[in-house]
């Protein structure tokens, strides 16, 4: 058998391993070359720009700070709010370095020694636990630019594109900036956007404060959060952290004691709490605040726009509002809130249980009108619509067949009346022709029956569900503002609805600065803010009478006038009535004795408050100086029944009103917010102090010494006067209290004006709105680091009084806590406390 030998094979394959070999060192070429190309081209495609990567967008949590410089809340879509690296806690730094990437200073953006470990471990032997390549500048790429990993090929143009601009960052920013930057980015889960946002989420405290366990698992979070979720997958993230600590130990941060002890403490989360806009203090106002920055003062000609020439957005832009808001004022506020509330919302609940009806039901014979009980079930079918339950059930059941008829007959939107309609075929007065047709050319689309048949089997399931006893959580006056209970989705609408309401503000009389805002009794559940809307004012206008009579006429709170009819005739053109006006006292008689001023306006007597608007001639003078006050003058009816409370008002206008009174005659118009900025501490917007005199000093004076003789001293040490004003009915309840540090303005009531209670002893504004203010200037007086002065007094104008005051004691007054018994009972006969007529 002949062959070749060795020494003849290989002299044979030598070309072809030669060939093999150029193939091989081509390829490489080719694959460097490829390399190089798609370097340059990605060099030159969609990355990001000079302008991106000097100003890389990341959306911004606004804060709002309070008079103390401490965080009333936030707004936000990303709960972000950006620290500086010198502001980081060290063991953050040093654990996310140890970790993530431990030649961080010393590389510029690529890794290339991790790179090579990655590719042979990880890319050859198919080690996974080897790790990646991804340094932190690349990891921060990632969060920036590139967005959700891909895969395959994908993946690969994503990484290459990283690599770029990871070396771009590297030589935009500092290695300190990169790491702040990172850290600001990355998302924790649960709202937390951001090492700050964080640590206060899992933690409850600041990033500053973070031990080194807690920085570990934070920074453990950063190699994939859902997986190592502290609170789905506490063993995980035990364990993730562990894998933190040793890296810290390898690099000589933490020593071999320190390591294995701290591997030991368990995972504590104890005080996580997930954030939202509406926790902690003055949740009303941060609420009124948001809506009143992004829709009027942002886009306002006095605020400063972005670049492009927007507005600033208070959910992205990381602005910082201060305001005027002081927690310690805001928190007895509160506090003294939660109390009164509780107490008048069960004395409500038992006057109620009482008459064995409910508010819902209930029927006088001599109040109750056909229009107010068909308003009554209207109010209740809104109620329904308006609920999240309802809307979740039309979305699923109704909303597809609603938009295909919308679709095909232009011009056509449908609501729930507008169903009801055609269902019927009925419409009210209101729609006219062109509506009609429309709709009843709607009615005759196939379409239209699809609709029909599934708004049909809507409202049959919605009464169905809302019947239908169910497990939910209520507003309740406990720790948690909310109790378990079985009730039935109607029964709970019906139930809220029944909460009697709040509104008040506590205002610095000399520089308008709003210190306390209570808006409601709770914002999850009530939401709407009572400060702003518009109530029937009852006996609190009357100081505005009596003021304009002393100041024009120089009257004396001495002088007596006689409690007798009176009457404005129809035929008096100063007051342009077109029939004769008679008010009655709350008693329903007169006594026809004679009252002192003084005495007239603490017992609210109606027709000595006819008699002053009689001798001023007109409305127009009052009008005037409530105008004068802050008030906008289009708000007070031109009619003379102003004189006994007729006129809405909201509580904003009332305590800005009476600013003036506790101010030495000036008005100081009621602020908020002293200044805004962006997140680079440019002010963007400021409002500044605006006062002006609306009362010289002397009829002032006077009146506040009206005012403390109307109130009493109400067995407090601070010097303090007020006025009480109850509405018809007993709808709403009011006391406007002055000192001479504080002004608060109060009303209570329930929503609509048929939740009330049913007596005067139970619905008179010194019952309903009066003991709120007595606590709440009673805890302030004993709390020594309140900003409130309880030693401060009135100032009385030098040299003598034109206008005599000295009535027997009326400058000593002793009289006590006003007209009432702690009961609620008068002290004498009769009742004063007087609802307007």
């Amino acid at each position: 058998m002949s062959g070749n030998s060795p020494q003849q094979l290989r002299e044979q394959r030598t070309p072809m391993y030669r060939n093999i070999v150029r193939w091989l060192w081509l390829l490489v070429g080719l694959g460097i070359l490829a390399f190089v190309l798609t370097f340059v081209i990605l060099s030159f495609s969609d990355l990001p720009d000079t302008a991106e990567l000097e100003n890389p967008k990341s959306e911004l949590a606004s804060q709002v700070y309070a008079s103390d410089g401490s965080v009333l809340g936030r707004y936000f879509i990303e709960n972000r709010v950006p620290v500086e690296f010198d502001e980081l806690s060290p063991f953050i730094e040093q654990a996310l370095v140890a970790t993530e990437d431990e030649r961080y200073y010393q590389h510029s953006g690529i890794d290339f020694k991790a790179l090579a470990r990655a590719i042979v471990k990880t890319g050859v032997m198919g080690d996974k636990s080897a790790g990646g390549a991804s340094t932190i500048t690349q990891q921060l790429a990632k969060l920036l630019f590139t967005g959700k990993p891909g895969s395959g090929v994908e993946r690969l143009v994503q990484k290459l594109k990283e690599w770029i601009i990871a070396v771009r960052l590297e030589r935009k920013y500092t290695k300190e900036e990169i790491i702040k930057m990172y850290l600001n980015k990355f998302s924790f889960l649960y709202d937390s956007h951001g090492i700050k946002a964080a640590s206060e989420t899992y933690f409850g405290k600041s990033q500053r404060d973070l031990t080194i366990e807690e920085a570990a698992m934070l920074v453990g979070m950063l190699k994939n959060p859902a997986l190592y979720n502290p609170k789905r997958f506490p063993e995980r993230a035990k364990r993730r952290r562990s894998v933190v600590l040793k890296q810290m130990m390898k690099n000589g941060i933490i020593t071999q004691a320190e390591y294995d002890s701290l591997k030991t403490l368990p995972l504590d989360i104890s005080k996580f709490k997930r954030k939202t806009h509406t926790q902690g203090l003055a949740q009303h106002f941060r609420s009124e605040l948001a809506q009143e920055l992004s829709k009027k003062i942002l886009p306002g000609k006095d605020a400063r726009k972005k670049a492009d020439g927007t507005p600033y957005n208070i959910y992205k832009d990381g602005l910082k509002i201060y305001t005027t808001i002081d927690p310690i004022i805001q928190r007895h506020a509160e506090e003294a809130m939660f109390k009164h509330m509780a107490q008048l919302q069960d004395r409500f609940w038992k006057r109620w249980k009482a008459k064995k009806v409910s508010p819902w039901d209930y029927e006088d014979k001599e109040m109750t009108t056909p229009a107010e009980l068909r308003y009554r079930k209207r109010k209740l079918q809104l109620m329904v619509r308006a609920s999240d339950r309802y809307q979740r059930m039309y979305h699923r059941m109704v909303s597809q067949y609603e938009a295909a008829l919308e679709d095909e007959i232009d011009g056509l939107r449908i609501t729930a009346d507008v169903l009801e309609w055609m269902l019927r075929d009925k419409y009210p007065s209101s729609v006219k022709g062109g509506r009609r047709a429309l709709y009843r050319r709607a009615m005759k689309s196939e379409k239209w029956n699809d609709l029909k048949k599934a708004w049909i089997k809507f409202k049959r399931e919605v009464e169905k569900k809302f019947d239908e006893k169910t497990k939910m959580k209520v507003f309740a006056y406990n720790e948690q503002m909310e109790t378990d209970t079985i009730m039935s989705p109607l029964d709970s609408l019906k139930y809220h609805h029944l909460f009697m309401q709040i509104g008040s503000l506590a205002v610095d009389p000399k520089t308008g600065y709003i210190k306390a805002w209570i808006g409601g009794v709770n914002h999850k559940y009530f939401a709407y803010d009572h400060t702003r809307s518009n109530r029937q004012v009852g006996s609190t206008f009357k100081p505005f009478i009596y003021a304009t009579a002393i100041a024009q006429q120089g009257v004396s709170p001495c002088l007596e006038v006689t409690d007798m009819q009176r009457t404005i005739f129809a035929h008096d053109r100063n007051f342009g009535l077109l029939e004769d006006w008679t008010p009655q006292n709350a008693t329903g008689r007169y006594t026809n004795q004679k009252w002192r001023l003084r005495d007239a306006l603490r017992k609210s007597i109606n027709t000595i408050s006819v008699f002053l608007m009689q001798q001023l001639g007109s409305v127009e003078p009052v009008i005037e100086l409530l105008g004068n006050m802050g008030v906008d003058k289009d708000k007070i009816p031109h009619l003379p029944s102003i004189c006994l409370g007729a006129a809405d008002l909201s509580v904003f206008d009332m305590t800005g009103a009476y600013t003036t009174f506790a101010n030495n005659g000036y008005y100081t118009k009621p602020i908020y917010i002293t200044r805004v900025e962006d997140k680079n501490g440019v002010v963007i917007y400021t409002e500044e102090k605006k006062d002006h005199q609306a009362l010289e000093e002397e009829p002032n004076y006077v009146m506040v010494e009206m005012l403390k003789y109307a109130s009493g001293h109400m067995g407090l040490r601070s010097e303090i006067g007020g006025k009480t004003g109850t509405t018809n009915d007993y709808v709403d309840g009011w006391f406007m209290g002055i000192t001479p540090s504080l002004v608060v303005g109060t009303w209570v009531g329930g929503e609509d004006r048929w939740v009330r209670f049913l007596t005067l002893r139970d619905g008179a504004g010194s019952r309903m709105a009066k003991p709120f203010c007595k606590d709440f200037i009673s805890r302030l007086e004993k709390d020594k680091n309140a900003d409130y002065n309880v030693n401060a007094r009135f100032p009385r104008p030098k040299g003598d009084l034109s206008i005599g005051l000295d009535c027997n004691d009326f400058l000593n007054n002793d009289q006590g806590d006003d007209d009432e018994n702690e009961d609620g009972s008068p002290q004498d006969s009769t009742f004063y406390e007087d609802p307007f007529g």
